[in-house]
């Protein structure tokens, strides 16, 4: 079914679209549902009849939201078996795995159809922007130019846990994708359609018959390797398509394209380089994930070089680079008339070059040196003792940085346009000229973090040791005084013969490492948890003191929403200090968090926190003329600062955003954004516009009165998050009770533990399970919670009108409210008081009762400021919608099923004995032991209970996955 817009509807998301998208999804849905089904009827013919009566009373019941039909429902749910039991929670997770397949299929469509100027959708293209910048707000083209030109979009892949379904399942649901995608193609004969058909219930049987549970804990280098796949399946190849559809736009707008130092975007990554918490981050671990990334960058080069060698056959050339073919050739042994001969190695490939073929010498001299870096970082790799950034130095044939293989390919580049034959320049070695500049041959830079306490204890040691006194025990002021001193000084102040804590001796020898390893591999250091000047410098002297030569730009990252409300004057005393002020040569990076703040002050105080943190860090930079980049630290859920792209920019303060940003792409982010080629080029063509346009039309300033309202319903909002989850004592117990947070390290989703210390309760958990727990058990809690108390005061003291006035004109208060109402459609009471009658004990059911009282009323007061007669009632979000509705009756029977297990588990870990659990009359056959242990060396009933509470997290983790 084709993506066209109807003849009678204007240009724009018409009712047509809309219905074209709302059939396209609902006859996907139905065709991986029914092709499941197929292989799972194949597999489990008996079983096959009970998952269509559950799936059957799970509609019903979602439809009517009748109790009789939950119980019927329950009852089908109890009545299996464990080995039952365990295949039918797998079955619906990979149910809503596959529903995801179909969105992000029908997205990619709307996404292609929306370039091809058939459908347009809310978010604009950098094309559109350019055309509305130049049309409507008069912006000289070459203002705009000269403004892209300088624009660059860091984006930072992280470890952080949030991506449940393992990595040989994703490559299976990508194939599927791409099966669906070719499905949808009008020019396929009957008989690819019925191949096509073949090859999806092939991988749906491929990811059916593949164990889904993640036996072992990732270690960080599994992490880095996994997340270096997008690199090698969407975004290396996929830069260079999207800079030439930049090079047209700018070309629909008279300017010329883009400089060939332009960069667009800079990747990063914080896998193998982030110990915040994390012990199976180590010095060693760190190397190895640069060596694996620059591996990774130096094979996909040279694939693209081994394309060029054979394009380029063309014998006209400069006299500057027949020069260098000429040396080339003097460096090969001489072979008849001229000619040499070279062999690829590990491959029977032999190709003969000649003089006559300059373009071909120079190239293949690329090649030969890009392997030779391949054995050299091979060697380090095998040899921990080996000084990487030595090793490549001192290798005249390896490739030490980026450098020299530009210069020879902007040699070539050159000779080509004094030659007159630009279209060959402007075509395939351009884009190699560009992923050379953009990718380097380190792929993507490797942040380090660590957290603020672990430098403190660093310092403390060396001058403790030294007869200095207790740099722990210092104030402020003499911290500063002490560190400026160090650096000022041109003494040792690291003794050799140091005691050193394990924790001591793991900050030193991270920071001997980075010493060892290629600068231009490094990015920045992150201090988690920062709230000084002085935890700045103490990371500037450890670099300075363990050699680390040029030394990484220092990053402090404010997380709490006191540390929020402190950065500007921990800011303006870095700035204000002459050495520091120096050090940094008019350039700052500073990171805001938003997880931890929505932990510590709920969603809507931190989201005004960091609005005028934002606004505070960027005057305090203008005062003393620094460009200040800021980096956002969001997660996937709303919960974490989640939301569409586009609007996560244009949604900041005005005037914070100039030219340059730095993003997290999280866990499943990272697969939503560049999982696919139209999904990683949509990605970056939202970034690009909206910074573009948050640059140069960034939007006007909230008027006075708004900025009040905001700041008191910030201060409600946290104060009635704060009597929950801090003050009141019951809040602990009925948070672990009713939620499957103490289970969730049972998934082995990241290499890290869920706490960043032993001990402690909800202010040592991390975020992420924070969030997830609450996701669980569909109440999200942590998003919603203070927001009522908010909204209801400003609406009783008659400030209603003031506030949809807000909603209707504030980018910032209406994206925020938007994400809120997606979050309470995902959200379901029903579900929340299963578990609390399963799970919670009597005497806590109050507070679960204040707590469904609490979310209704801030339902209600949501709706009257939006206008809304029941959630997602407004046109533009009809098709989220019915993905909602499409997900409901795959996440119900998981949510069942999880509560029993948790019960089981629960019984078993006070002690009741398995057998008074296991059902009197079942009598598991070999097959269906083999099943529900699975290897484990544990009871079979013990070991099928725990892996099916693992797949109903990880299927209910796919349900209310961002959907918006």
């Amino acid at each position: 079914m084709a993506l066209s817009r109807a003849p009678s509807q204007s240009l724009g998301i018409s009712s047509y679209a809309l219905e074209v998208n709302q059939a396209l999804l609902k006859e996907d849905d139905d065709l991986l549902r029914q092709t499941f089904l197929s292989v799972f009827r194949e597999h489990h013919p008996q079983l096959a009849n009970k998952v269509d009566v559950i799936f059957a009373l799970a509609q019903a019941w979602c439809m009517s939201e009748s109790d009789s039909d939950f119980e019927m429902l329950e009852k089908r749910l109890e009545a299996l078996t464990p080995d039952e039991t365990i295949l039918v929670s797998s079955a619906f997770s990979q149910l809503l795995n596959l529903h995801n397949v179909t969105e992000e299929s029908i997205t990619a469509r709307v996404e292609k159809a929306a370039r091809l100027g058939e459908v347009e959708q809310a978010t604009r293209s950098t094309n559109k922007s350019l055309q509305r910048l130049v049309s409507k707000l008069q912006i000289k083209p070459e203002d705009i130019y000269a403004a892209l030109c300088s624009q660059t979009v860091d984006l930072v892949f992280t470890a952080h846990p949030t991506q449940a379904t393992r990595q040989s399942m994703l490559k299976k649901y990508g194939e599927i994708r791409h099966a669906m995608d070719r499905l949808h193609n009008t020019r396929l004969s009957n008989y690819e359609r019925l191949e096509t058909l073949d090859e999806i219930r092939s991988q749906v049987q491929g990811a059916w018959r593949t164990d889904e549970i993640r036996r072992r804990k990732p270690t960080p280098q599994d992490e880095s390797r996994e997340g270096l796949t997008y690199f090698h399946e969407t975004i290396y190849s996929g830069l260079p398509v999207f800079l030439r559809r930049i090079d047209t736009a700018l070309k629909n707008v008279g300017q010329p394209p883009l400089p060939l130092d332009a960069k667009l975007f800079s990747f990063g990554a914080w896998m193998g380089g982030d110990r915040d918490g994390n012990p199976f981050v180590t010095p060693d671990t760190t190397r190895d994930v640069v060596i694996g990334a620059r591996l990774s960058a130096v094979t996909l080069m040279t694939e693209q070089i081994e394309k060029l060698i054979y394009e380029l056959s063309i014998w006209r050339a400069s006299p500057e680079l027949k020069e260098r073919a000429k040396q080339v050739q003097a460096r090969h042994a001489a072979g008849a008339e001229g000619e040499f001969l070279e062999t690829k190695k590990n491959t029977y490939d032999v190709v003969f070059m000649s003089i006559n073929e300059p373009f071909r010498l120079v190239l293949s001299d690329i090649r030969a040196r890009l392997q030779r870096t391949k054995d050299v970082l091979h060697h380090c790799l095998e040899h921990s003792a080996v000084n990487v950034h030595e090793a490549l130095e001192s290798d005249p044939e390896a490739y030490a940085d980026e450098v020299e293989l530009l210069a020879t390919l902007r040699l070539c580049y050159d000779s080509l346009i004094s030659t007159g034959d630009v279209h060959i320049a402007n075509s395939k070695l351009l884009d190699v000229l560009r992923q050379a500049r953009i990718f380097g041959l380190c792929l993507c830079k490797l942040d380090i973090r660590q957290e603020s306490v672990k430098h403190t204890e660093a310092i403390d040691a060396i001058t403790t040791y030294l007869g200095l006194g207790s740099y722990k025990e210092w104030d402020e002021g003499k911290r500063m005084e002490f560190l400026v001193n160090e650096l000022i000084g041109k003494r040792p102040l690291l003794p050799p013969d140091l005691p050193m804590t394990p924790e001591v001796a793991d900050v030193v020898g991270t920071f001997r490492m980075l010493a060892q390893l290629p600068n231009d591999s490094l990015g920045a250091y992150i201090i988690s948890m920062a709230h000084t000047a002085s935890d700045v410098l103490a990371v500037v002297l450890l670099q300075k003191e363990c050699g680390v030569t040029p030394m990484l730009r220092v990053v402090p990252l404010f997380e709490t929403l006191d540390d929020l409300q402190y950065a500007e004057t921990a800011m303006r005393q870095l700035y204000s200090n002459p050495w520091y002020f120096n050090h940094i040569k008019g350039k700052q990076e500073v990171m805001i968090g938003y997880s931890d703040s929505g932990k510590d002050a709920g969603r809507l105080a931190a989201a005004w926190g960091l609005y005028e943190v934002q606004e505070a860090l960027t005057k305090v930079a203008d005062e003393y003329s620094v460009h200040m980049t800021l980096f956002h630290g969001r997660g996937g859920t709303v919960g974490r600062g989640g939301g569409p792209a586009h609007l996560a920019v244009l949604s900041q303060p005005p005037g914070t955003i100039r030219g340059t940003i730095r993003v997290t792409v999280q866990g499943e982010v990272m697969e939503q954004q560049f999982g696919e080629k139209e999904s990683a080029f949509h990605t970056m063509d939202l970034y690009t516009s909206a910074v573009l346009e948050a640059t140069l039309a960034p939007t006007q300033e909230p008027p006075e009165l708004w900025r009040d309202t905001m700041k008191e319903m910030a201060s409600t909002s946290c104060d009635g998050y704060r009597a929950v989850v801090r003050e009141d004592d019951r809040f602990v117990s009925f948070f672990q009770s009713i939620t499957p947070v103490n289970e969730l390290g049972r998934m082995n989703i990241g290499s890290r533990p869920a706490k960043r210390r032993s001990h402690g309760s909800i202010d040592t958990l991390r975020a992420i399970p924070w969030i997830f727990a609450w996701t669980q058990v569909r109440f999200h809690l942590p998003v919603w919670l203070g927001v009522g108390d908010a909204l209801n005061k400003m609406i009783a003291a008659g400030k209603l009108e003031l506030l949809q006035d807000m909603y209707t004109n504030w980018m910032f208060f209406r994206v925020t409210l938007d994400m809120l109402e997606m979050v309470f459609a995902k959200a379901d009471p029903r579900v929340v008081k299963m578990y609390e009658r399963a799970l919670v004990q009597p005497e806590l059911h109050g507070l679960g009762d204040e707590l469904l009282a609490k979310f209704q009323e801030t339902e209600r007061g949501l709706l009257t400021v939006m206008k809304h007669s029941r959630l997602l009632s407004s046109s533009s979000t009809a098709f989220l919608q019915q993905k909602l509705q499409l997900r409901a009756p795959y996440v119900a029977p998981l949510n069942i099923l999880q509560v029993s297990c948790l019960k089981l588990l629960r019984s078993i870990e006070g002690g009741a004995p398995v057998e008074a659990l296991v059902p009197a009359d079942y009598k598991p056959s070999e097959k269906a032991v083999a099943l529900l242990s699975r290897g484990a060396e544990k009871h079979p009933f013990v070991a099928g209970i725990e892996d099916t509470m693992i797949i109903t997290m990880k299927g209910i983790a796919a349900g209310m996955q961002n959907t918006g």
